[in-house]
């Protein structure tokens, strides 16, 4: 935890004032009981009202006084910890956004909404009780002995025995119940899981009628974490029977002794009040300390996966330098002996490159097509572009410069790229349309959707491109998606357009109307087509054959035909012999 005090720099005062005005409500609850015992001796025993007022009066004092410190600590406590969570999330969620694809995989979604949101809570929660219990209730506790021992020492015995007697039952018990705490955050992430799963896939699962199979998955999921629970609840169960049952047997040690110390003279009845107070103020104090260790501890195990987060660089960083300068006349994009392996050690424990040596250019203006059986690399190559991903050997060039040189913005414009899941953002279809390009005008946004083959149905929409957006486009068919998500990049203008099976919802007349629009509109715009289908990279200047991650062939369909065997099987898999020779 002691890594994440840097993000409560601007909060200083209030975590040093906190305290201190904590403190000093203690020291006046510490002098509470002995006011009680002024009162009882020598205005109750001796029937002075107006001594009891007075003193009532006293304790009123006191009373508002430390009520004052403690709101004060707690407004103070409250700034504090949740400027810290603030701090703390926007940092998290800053760093997660400079993460490569590899660390998203590696963490998982919904591992990461649960960090940012209850881990960080958990740690909000801490520092609230750092700032507001941590010096005041061992404070308490102590300062309630050294009161009773100034009172009277012989009796202090009683608290001398009484108070290491719960201090071993809360060791005993929070010992036991604390590694459940650290268990439990991890549970949590599959209850996340599972629910994020649930919720977001549940046309999936209506339609293949799982309703019975998710709820059983939740409710499995549910029940593991209830028991782990119900098992740190037996445990804390014991703490208030066992430290309350030391406690009235010392308030009866009190009691007992402390009378016989009355009939003898050397207490007065009054003090006996106030050793009862104290022994109460002790007990209450013992368990706010057991309760912070428990927080403190899931605190912890928050901070260790918030710091998992915060420690993880990404595997894809951003170079220092500006702005680079293309080179005249060089290729737009260039693949040199290029190898990637997604676990980043070039296949060294075993698993295989999910593209190898791959060695080929591509011209500016250039239409080319990319096909291959499933799995064969072709997401990944593409993804090689943009640097989502880096190569593990080999080197990919835009315009000559290498992309790890590149700023991401200045790569990024240069690139449009359309995933194969299309994912739409709320808001407006318009809203929607200017991520690529945030001052573009109307006639440029209805230019792309045109383009899009989108302009039909998005102009029958009541509000046209003021048309909302829910979460995900869940308000659009996946065909639709698809051709906003096309018209997106297209408004951005970019100089590289890649088309990762983007096309793969449209019918094969939408399909068609889409190629032509492209190539017509798109003039100087090098266009990247990765699909399935023969008919959607047929016409491209020429075609990118994978096979298992190696290239199996380039050129235009014609040559590979005659060529290329594995581009010859795909074709007559999809095509009668005279389409595939047309």
């Amino acid at each position: 935890m002691r890594k994440l005090a840097r993000f409560l720099k601007n909060y200083r005062l209030q975590v040093i004032l906190g305290p201190i005005f904590k403190l000093t409500e203690a020291v006046f609850e510490l002098i509470v009981p002995i006011v009680t015992a002024d009162i009882i001796d020598n205005g109750v025993r001796t029937g002075d009202v107006g001594y009891v007022w007075r003193m009532g009066g006293v304790m009123l004092l006191l009373g508002v006084v430390g009520l004052c410190c403690a709101l004060v600590c707690q407004k103070m406590a409250s700034i504090a910890s949740q400027g810290f969570g603030t701090v703390l999330r926007n940092e998290m969620y800053r760093h997660i956004n400079t993460f490569s694809h590899k660390e998203i995989d590696r963490f998982g979604t919904p591992s990461l909404i649960t960090r940012i949101t209850n881990d960080v809570n958990q740690l909000q929660y801490a520092v609230a009780m750092l700032i507001r219990l941590v010096i005041r209730a061992p404070f308490l506790a102590l300062g309630a002995v050294v009161m009773a021992m100034l009172i009277d020492l012989p009796l202090a015995i009683v608290f001398l025995v009484a108070t290491p007697l719960i201090g071993l039952v809360l060791y005993l018990v929070m010992s036991r119940s604390v590694p459940y705490f650290k268990v439990m955050q991890k549970k949590l992430d599959r209850i996340s899981l599972i629910s994020r799963e649930g919720l977001s896939g549940a046309r999936v699962i209506r339609a293949f009628s799982k309703q019975d199979h998710e709820e059983a998955r939740f409710r499995t999921a549910a029940n593991d974490q209830t028991d782990t629970a119900i098992r740190v609840g037996k445990l804390s169960a014991l703490l208030n029977p066992l430290t309350y049952l030391i406690m009235n047997f010392a308030v009866i040690a009190i009691v007992w002794f402390g009378g016989m110390r009355v009939t003898s003279g050397g207490m007065t009845q009054g003090e006996v009040i106030a050793f009862v107070n104290y022994m109460s103020q002790t007990l209450l104090a013992l368990i706010v300390v057991a309760n912070l260790v428990v927080t403190f501890t899931k605190a912890a195990a928050s901070a260790g996966r918030v710091n998992e987060v915060l420690e993880t660089e990404t595997s894809v960083p951003e170079p220092a330098n500006g702005p680079v300068s293309p080179k005249q006349g060089a290729p737009e994009i260039a693949f040199s002996h290029v190898s990637f392996s997604y676990s980043g050690d070039g296949g060294e424990h075993g698993e295989k490159y999910a593209v190898k040596d791959l060695d080929f250019t591509i011209r500016k203006g250039e239409t080319i097509g990319i096909i291959g059986g499933t799995g064969s690399g072709k997401s990944t190559l593409v993804s090689l572009i943009p640097r989502f991903y880096d190569v593990t050997e080999g080197s990919v060039s835009v315009e000559g410069i290498n992309v790890k040189e590149y700023p991401f913005s200045q790569l990024r414009e240069k690139v449009g790229m359309v995933p194969q899941l299309a994912e739409l953002f709320s808001g407006t279809i318009a809203s929607n349309l200017r991520w690529g390009n945030a001052h573009a005008t109307q006639q440029e946004l209805e230019n792309a959707l045109r383009i899009a083959q989108a302009k039909d149905f998005v102009d029958r929409l009541p509000l046209g491109l003021e048309s909302p957006v829910s979460q995900g486009g869940k308000n659009f068919s996946g065909g639709q998606k698809q051709r906003l998500t096309i018209a997106r990049a297209l408004a951005g203008k970019p100089e590289i357009l890649i088309l990762d099976d983007s096309a793969s919802a449209l019918d094969f007349a939408t399909d068609a109307a889409l190629r032509r629009a492209l190539k017509a509109e798109t003039q100087g715009m090098t266009v990247l087509m990765v699909s399935q289908r023969v008919s959607t990279v047929k016409a491209a200047d020429r075609i990118l054959v994978l096979d298992d991650g190696t290239m199996a062939g380039l050129g235009t369909h014609e040559e590979l035909m005659e060529s290329c065997e594995v581009y010859r099987e795909i074709c007559l898999s999809q095509l009668s012999r005279e389409e595939a020779a047309r």
